[in-house]
């Protein structure tokens, strides 16, 4: 049986997935990396999937989920932070975009510096579009025109989330890319995960996956608002609606293709707020709430994906 893992997009948010996969390693007293064949991720959920694979050397990876758990609250104010000067040039993120892209690189450079994607220690499946050409397009570590790619540029290309960061601009294999980030058609990559998956083995008949959350946005758009609305009061909003939308339909057809092997860990967002960028200390405080709530509500499916995935 091969065995993918999943991670939807979802900024901030990426502190419920993180969490889970944390528990995960605590109960299997192994990482990550080490029990899946694949691992997919778009925006936040790209950005674990590439340091859960980053070899720490001697292919033991450098990151646990834990510490990334500990990287969102610990660095995701400063990744979603403006000065003042940008605030107002930017007239508030209506005239471009909300937040500098500096913060992130350096963050990305710290945990990735310049390790390629070649060397991941499991097959990473990362999702972007090229905005030049039009294209969804995928790094994918054991192609040989991504391997070269730089872990970190790989992730800042997955997180160029539009109105909230420039996009990415880099060559790959000797082409200029311009790209943004992957959730603008592809959220939740499992189904992707799934497809490739049964490229790269071919004569494999049974696959399990795990796919995991940013929590399920909860907040309405009032009709009444909504209805009077135009380009810049619709700008953000649609950006959650298009990442929110596209997951649940991914979700019905892999339940319907996979049944019992396929495990969808999300939650509702009643307790934290859903923006993607509110790093705030009560807002982080309430996602662990939500990630907390997983771990208690679907403990049970918790415990058979971990017998699952030590299995040999």
């Amino acid at each position: 049986m091969k065995k993918l893992l999943s991670i939807d997009g979802g900024g901030i948010r990426g502190i419920i997935p993180a969490t889970i996969l944390a528990e995960i390693e605590k109960r299997t007293n192994r990482p990550v990396a080490s029990m899946f064949d694949l691992m997919a991720g778009t925006s936040t959920g790209g950005i674990i999937s590439l340091a859960l694979s980053r070899d720490g050397g001697s292919g033991v990876p450098k990151y646990r989920a834990k510490d990334l758990v500990d990287m969102y609250v610990n660095r995701g104010a400063e990744i979603f932070s403006r000065s003042f000067w940008h605030g107002v040039s930017s007239v508030a993120g209506l005239t471009e975009e909300k937040y500098s892209q500096c913060p992130l690189e350096g963050i990305l450079k710290e945990y990735f510096d310049d390790v390629p994607l070649g060397q991941a220690l499991s097959k990473v499946l990362v999702s972007s579009y090229e905005i030049e050409t039009r294209t969804p397009f995928f790094f994918k570590s054991w192609r040989d025109d991504s391997k070269p790619v730089l872990m970190r540029d790989a992730a800042r290309a997955t997180s160029a989330a539009p109105t909230y960061f420039e996009p990415a601009q880099f060559q790959v294999a000797g082409q200029k890319l311009a790209l943004i980030d992957g959730g603008v058609f592809v959220n939740n990559p499992a189904m992707s995960a799934y497809s490739e998956a049964r490229r790269l083995f071919p004569d494999e008949t049974a696959f399990l996956i795990v796919s995991l959350g940013t929590g399920q946005l909860t907040r309405p758009i009032p009709f009444e608002e909504a209805k009077d609305w135009g380009k810049v009061q619709w700008a953000l909003p649609i950006l959650s609606v298009v990442f929110d939308g596209v997951c649940d339909a991914v979700d019905y057809q892999l339940r319907q293709i996979l049944g019992e092997h396929f495990f969808r860990f999300q939650t509702t967002l009643d307790t934290a707020n859903d923006d993607m960028d509110d790093a705030s200390p009560a807002n982080l405080a309430g996602l662990k709430i939500e990630a907390s709530r997983i771990l208690k509500t679907q403990r049970a499916e918790i415990d058979q994906v971990c017998q699952l995935l030590t299995q040999p």
